[in-house]
């Protein structure tokens, strides 16, 4: 380094931006953001023995890779995650504290990105959407999408503003909120649409499709997967849940069964495009996608850097209804390992891994499936919210405040929503009614914890990790009345209505914990096993490529990444 204590005018003024260039010269050409929806922290470690070359094995033994990270907020859902991975921002912060809430502007239960002043741009025949296997869309099905309900910048955004726009930024994946929260307010998003069998987005992003999406959607892809099997990638006997085919616990979904091979069925049924993406295929149209998005738009080919998401979808439907120790899951992160590696290849062929920093980390975790853990003779089971306007203590509540109408308004996880009607009479203590409820929801079947949101606005709460989350968690303008945290291993089953195995969305350890890895531009080796927190990815992408930290940032800098790029 330059010694500059001895410089002054012109001199040091020259030295100063002969030091800026080079290190400018040093930034990555693309930073390539990798989540995979559902991937629990120790996946890696567990199935790392059957891994190949070129995948998670690159990020293992070529990356920094945190073995102990974990979310700090308490409501683990998918556009939660998401959105704190691109913020560096707790949900208190950036505003995205569940895949739905009620908005009591609007008098309606709403989903996270939905925007009806930005229509979807579709370039096929539309079909019956209530196929979804997300169900949080439909809440807004006929909707538009846009990244306006989140309240502060993300790192993709800051970016922008760094290279005065100059820089190219996507987001794509098979959920419409995994590449909307990522790509940001300023870049440009992509996902799939399985109502139309394409790849899809809205008029907050374009106008019209570029030709390179036409072409990608026209060359049918995932058309071509009509009549096939997923198959397993290598021989049974190879698997550690290779034993365990056709669990009881496991549904089967119109007709994909719950063993080996699972058919795909055809282009003519309707659960087509929903039973692709329940399978590994969905995961490779996505990287499909994102490639054919790399080399049309040019992403890493000039002194810019570039940013592109790209969401991996599959292990969470997976997740959800074969749970995470189930051959299903097992194979579908073999083969995910192969898509990654191939991902990989292609970006080092086209751009260069040395030219592009790699990072990926997850949304979220997930429990064990309650058959599962019953096996093992562990203590589990489900929780049914949808019995509690109903329960005796319903009325004692009621009897006690004077209230004659609704108490309840809904239930959107986490939170409990109260009645319009109670929250407005001037009449009722509505601390001591929210505590009141809270006391009584305590004694319910599998509910831990109840915690009124007039002690968070108060900050009357016990300062311990889990209340910390909830805090993390906790919008004025968005949260409901009463946060709920269920017992572990115990969470609801339905899924608007669709039986599921499981489901994440707590404050637990296995919700939380994720992989972290940052790989490529030069990173050496190293695993770290100290805790560190979702919210430190980030801000340490901006550190790395010397942008601004996201607006409602507040994790920390990993030095293990950030000092081998110095």
């Amino acid at each position: 380094m330059r010694d500059l204590t001895n410089m002054t005018g012109l001199a040091l003024l020259a030295a100063v931006s002969s030091a800026t260039a080079t290190y400018a010269g040093e930034r990555p050409k693309l930073v390539l953001q990798i989540t995979v929806d559902q991937l629990r922290g120790d996946y890696p470690a567990r199935f790392g023995a059957q891994l190949g070359e070129g995948g998670f094995r690159y990020l293992m033994e070529n990356g920094v890779y945190f073995d102990n990270a974990h979310h700090t907020h308490s409501n683990t859902e998918t556009i939660v995650g998401h959105t704190t991975l691109a913020t560096g921002a707790n949900p208190a912060a950036h505003g995205m504290i569940g895949n739905l809430w009620y908005d009591r502007n609007e008098g309606r239960t709403v989903y996270n990105i939905e925007d009806p002043d930005y229509a979807i741009l579709t370039q096929g025949a539309d079909v019956d959407s209530s196929t979804e296997i997300d169900p949080t869309q439909r809440a807004a099905q006929n909707d538009g999408r846009s990244p306006t309900r989140i309240l502060t910048s993300t790192y993709s955004d800051e970016l922008s503003i760094h290279t005065r726009g100059e820089a190219k930024v996507f987001g794509v994946s098979i959920k419409d909120r995994g590449a909307v929260s990522m790509a940001g307010h300023t870049g440009k998003a992509f996902w799939f649409s399985k109502a139309v069998g394409e790849f899809v987005t809205s008029t907050y992003y374009y106008d019209n499709y570029p030709d390179w999406v036409t072409q990608w959607n026209a060359k049918g892809m995932p058309a071509s997967y009509s009549g096939k099997y997923w198959e397993l990638l290598n021989p049974i006997d190879t698997y550690m849940f290779g034993g365990a085919d056709d669990q009881a616990w496991e549904p089967d979904f119109a007709g994909f069964g719950t063993v080996f091979p699972h058919p795909q069925s055809t282009t003519d049924d309707k659960y087509f495009t929903t039973l692709l993406t329940l399978s590994p295929a969905g995961d490779q149209i996505t990287a499909d996608f994102a490639k054919t998005l790399l080399d049309a738009e040019g992403l890493g080919t000039d002194d810019v850097t570039d940013y592109l998401s790209v969401s991996f979808s599959v292990a969470d439907y997976i997740g959800h209804f074969f749970g995470p120790s189930s051959l299903e899951a097992e194979d579908n992160f073999l083969q995910l390992d192969r898509t990654l590696a191939d991902l990989f290849a292609h970006v080092d062929k086209t751009v260069g891994l040395d030219n592009t920093l790699i990072v990926l980390s997850a949304d979220h975790g997930a429990p064990e499936a309650p058959g599962y853990l019953e096996s093992l003779n562990m203590v589990t089971g489900y929780v049914t919210p949808d019995e509690w306007d109903t329960a005796p203590a319903v009325d004692r509540i009621k009897e006690k405040f004077g209230i004659t109408g609704a108490l309840i308004e809904g239930y959107d996880h986490p939170y409990l929503f109260l009645s319009k009607e109670v929250l407005a009479r001037p009449d009722i203590d509505q601390t001591a009614l929210e505590t009141a409820i809270a006391d009584e929801l305590v004694a319910f079947d599998g509910v831990a914890y109840a915690i009124p949101s007039s002690r968070l606005r108060d900050g009357s709460v016990p300062d311990n990790a889990l209340m910390r989350a909830v805090l993390n968690n906790y919008h004025p303008d968005r949260s409901g009345d009463i946060h709920l945290v269920f017992e572990p291993e115990r969470f609801i089953s339905d899924m608007d209505g669709l039986s599921v195995t499981v489901t994440h969305g707590s404050p637990w350890r296995y919700d939380t914990f994720v992989p972290l890895f940052f790989a490529g531009h030069g990173i050496e080796a190293q695993q770290v096993s100290r805790r560190v927190h979702t919210i430190d990815l980030a801000i340490t992408l901006a550190s790395a490529t010397g942008t601004r930290p996201p607006s409602g940032a507040t994790g920390e800098v990993l030095t293990e990444v950030v000092d081998q790029l110095r």
